[in-house]
């Protein structure tokens, strides 16, 4: 008797999908077009969204603060000129988040325009 020690066993088609699905896990990134593009347009709205936010939470921190002082115990303790230094911070705060969304559209457009020819470059790459 020959003794075969050769054995060969295949899988399922459902577990082939998952040995298949792990091993890419494990397998290192290709650089996809498709995905690349995305997060290049992904980039301007983040940037835009952080500095409008920004703004808009200092300027709401300003705003409370002349609240405090305008309306508190502590403008009270101070006299009649916290209320006035109150109001004046308070319409500075209210300034502040009142930009917020101007900066962003503005900011937006910047870096839109900033990597417009990358987005190009690779949308005409991928349409052909």
């Amino acid at each position: 008797m020959e003794n075969n020690e050769n054995f060969s066993f295949t899988y399922s088609a459902q577990q082939q999908k998952e040995v298949e699905a792990i091993r890419k896990k494990y397998l290192p990134k290709e650089a996809d077009k498709m995905e690349q593009l995305r997060r290049l347009h992904a980039v301007p709205t983040q940037k835009a969204q952080i500095w409008a936010i920004a703004v808009g939470v200092i300027g709401a921190l300003i705003m409370g603060t002349g609240m405090s002082l305008a309306m508190t115990e502590i403008g009270a303790a101070l006299g009649s000129l916290a209320m006035v230094i109150g109001i004046a911070v308070g319409i500075v705060g209210m300034v502040l988040v009142a930009l917020a969304y101007p900066l962003y559209n503005r900011v937006l457009k910047k870096q839109r325009e900033k990597i417009a020819p990358e987005i190009l470059r690779l949308s005409d790459e991928l349409l052909k």
